[in-house]
């Protein structure tokens, strides 16, 4: 049996933002399009019809393109509330999920409130062959004021530690997120090893640095007029998908990363104000 590959995609969904039904609704099919196992959300936005809300009520994001995709795993956790309603971050599998975690992740004041979640999902259950029985996934998204750079480097040092906490030996761990920043910033460059934070080291590969070298890969682009309300950030990619350490095994080996949910339907419709990135990574 063949080593188990599995795609995964990460998305910004941009809350209620916009014309939000019609761009739920496309991002249905465009995700479906993409067949991925696995799709790490952030800004999902879930407002009850008990609760006064500008936009009515919304319900879970999350939940509502888990079922469109057919998928088995929904788990979202609320990270801050506001308008009536929570926004949050989530994971969906195809496969099972055999345990989820959530740490909150450190803040200051005047600053949104931002958590990791994770969850590992079931492979040798699912009749997959891959080096561990299972594997983790993990969805996050960063403080986004490009002047919270020292308090976003305390965030990843929070999530490496929370990932280092779930996963166990060999075991493939993959993150994803809005990290809202750079590449050649240094909470980003710790993430791939290349500086310390307090004297502390993480290592995960950049899924589409390493597939991609030298490309911008842009997330966050002038090109999607979507980006105009906060047009006074530059493009950058801001979306990424870390993996584990490849192992000798090959389990944690990146096949393929490109940035897609690019371009808009007949309408002018775009599925966010961010693009996703889809990757495909050997377990």
């Amino acid at each position: 049996m063949t080593a188990t590959r599995v795609r995964v995609l990460t998305l910004n969904l941009w809350q209620e933002q916009g014309p939000w039904r019609e761009r739920l609704a496309l991002c249905e099919q465009r995700i479906a399009a993409l067949e991925p196992d696995v799709v790490c959300l952030q800004e999902v936005r879930e407002v009850s019809g008990d609760e006064p809300s500008a936009k009515g009520p919304i319900p879970n994001q999350a939940r509502t393109l888990a079922a469109a995709l057919g998928m088995s795993t929904c788990v979202f956790h609320p990270a801050q509330r506001w308008g009536g309603g929570d926004e949050g971050i989530a994971v969906l599998s195809r496969h099972a999920a055999r345990d989820s975690a959530m740490v909150a992740l450190p803040y200051d004041e005047g600053t949104s409130r931002r958590v990791c979640v994770g969850v590992e999902v079931e492979l040798a259950a699912a009749g997959l062959s891959a080096a561990s029985e299972s594997a983790w996934f993990f969805s996050t998204h960063l403080a986004w004021r490009p002047e919270h750079g020292a308090l976003r480097e305390r965030q990843v040092q929070a999530v490496h530690r929370f990932v280092q906490q779930q996963r166990r030996g060999e075991q493939v761990a993959v993150l994803c997120g809005d990290f809202n920043a750079g590449p050649d910033a240094d909470e980003m460059r710790y993430l791939r090893g290349l500086t310390s934070i307090d004297g502390e080291r993480a290592y995960y590969q950049d899924a589409f640095a390493v597939c991609n070298p030298g490309a911008a890969g842009l997330t966050w682009s002038a090109d999607n007029p979507y980006t105009e309300q906060l047009g006074f950030l530059p493009g950058q990619r801001l979306d990424y998908i870390y993996v584990s350490a490849e192992q000798p095994s090959g389990a944690g080996r990146i096949e393929r990363c490109r940035v897609v949910l690019v371009e808009p339907d007949a309408r002018g419709t775009r599925c966010s104000d961010h693009y996703g990135v889809l990757a495909e990574v050997r377990l």
